[in-house]
């Protein structure tokens, strides 16, 4: 008799395990989106979505640092010329950010480029010496004709008549 009802129990079981859930709602702790998803779809950058756009120093509380009592100065110095010289390298770094920032996105066109090098027509630019190359010009005057060139280097402008033979 106890082994029929152990069976008869056993036999209940399974066979509820193969039973549909019901398909009441019911509050759960389960998230609608798995983990990595919610992470993955955080935008952490939000708050502060254009930190990174060319230009936006001027947005950041960059600075440089004050000077205290026990802040390095260089000797011959005193603390007020120090800071002026750091003032003024600070103004002289931001002008040079702006003019920077000014020529952000200014880009030439190529087309333009190309016909003005005469690429477009017949191919006389292989002629050149430079063969359709726009050369970049020097801080110095290499061509010889005036004595701009550093005298590190070695070059000189013109050049010495050898001395007459007595």
């Amino acid at each position: 008799m106890k082994v029929t009802a152990l069976f008869l129990a056993a036999t209940m079981a399974t066979a509820s395990a193969f039973v549909p859930a019901s398909t009441t709602t019911s509050s759960t702790t389960q998230l609608n989106e798995s983990l990595f998803k919610k992470i993955a779809n955080m935008d952490l950058w939000a708050p502060v979505a254009d930190s990174n756009n060319y230009g936006a120093r001027a947005k950041k509380a960059v600075k440089t640092g004050s000077l205290s009592d026990r802040s390095y100065v260089p000797t011959g110095l005193t603390k007020a010329q120090y800071e002026k010289i750091r003032a003024e390298a600070d103004k002289k770094k931001a002008a040079n950010y702006q003019k920077n920032v000014a020529k952000a996105g200014v880009f030439e066109d190529y087309t333009e480029f190309y016909t003005k090098r005469g690429t477009a027509v017949g191919g006389s630019w292989m002629k050149l010496p430079n063969l359709g190359h726009r050369m970049a010009k020097t801080k110095y005057d290499w061509s010889g004709e005036k004595n701009d060139a550093p005298t590190w280097t070695g070059v000189s402008a013109g050049s010495k008549a050898a001395p007459k033979k007595k």
